[in-house]
């Protein structure tokens, strides 16, 4: 565990991101008192920035994840109609127009 102060850490803030990305815990302080730390993901955190709201809500409560994934066979999808019904009915929706 490394402590810096807020000048040191606006300098150099790159090299101290990357030693919190390789597993070191950075106490950031100001007039020597600790502000904030710096440090690795916590392990239910999302590598996929895309997934962190979804991953979030998990976190909070929201949302819970299924027991076993991929473990349910997905349904198999079924027509809602012919194909030729559908764009039957959307040549004489276009010619209302």
């Amino acid at each position: 565990m490394k402590s810096v102060g807020m000048k040191a850490l606006n300098r150099r803030l790159s090299e101290y991101v990357r030693l919190a990305a390789s597993g070191e815990i950075i106490l950031v302080t100001d007039h020597g008192r600790v502000i904030a730390e710096i440090g690795p993901p916590q392990i239910t955190r999302t590598p996929i920035l895309a997934d962190a709201p979804l991953a979030e809500t998990v976190r909070k409560g929201w949302l819970t994840p299924p027991a076993l994934l991929g473990a349910g066979k997905l349904p198999t999808p079924q027509p809602v109609a012919p194909l030729q019904d559908l764009l039957g009915e959307l040549d004489g929706d276009r010619s209302e127009r």
